[in-house]
């Protein structure tokens, strides 16, 4: 067998999913088994929400911990090559999903993010996933954990 050829860098990103990822698959699971319904990926909602109750006005990011800026480990790495590159990329990232949940929150949604740290704990997730489910809860507008 012949050698293989490395990815540049444009073709290594373009294999990274945007939608359907593992933790997004995990978090949907929840939901489903426990009977709540929704949409996917709204294009005309700032940040194109992962996941959107449209008539409790909920929505649900589910972040990547590299690429969102996470405070967990996976989230303070940094690339060690092309850091001019990366590192204001990475800050573009955080600073664009900020902005996505105020515009959100000002549209009257309240909105959910689910780091993909959080889906190791899966008792933990439902927990809170089922919380900000609740219809009938009265909930902040923004949850997080970090």
């Amino acid at each position: 067998m012949g050698s293989r050829v490395p990815l540049t860098l444009s073709e290594r990103m373009a294999r990274i999913r945007k939608v359907d990822t593992k933790p997004e698959l995990a978090v949907r699971a929840i939901l489903f088994g426990h009977g709540f319904r929704y949409r996917l990926h709204r294009k005309d909602l700032p940040g194109h929400p992962d996941i959107v109750f449209p008539r409790q006005r909920k929505v649900i990011f589910v972040h990547g911990c590299f690429w969102h800026r996470h405070d967990c480990s996976a989230g303070r790495k940094l690339p060690r090559s092309n850091t001019q590159y990366w590192t204001p990329k990475l800050h573009r990232n955080k600073v664009r999903d900020e902005q996505n949940l105020l515009k959100l929150e000002a549209l009257g949604w309240r909105v959910m993010v689910v780091w993909e740290c959080e889906v190791h704990d899966r008792e933990a997730l439902e927990r809170r996933l089922l919380r900000f489910c609740d219809w009938r809860a009265a909930s902040p507008q923004t949850i997080s954990t970090g």
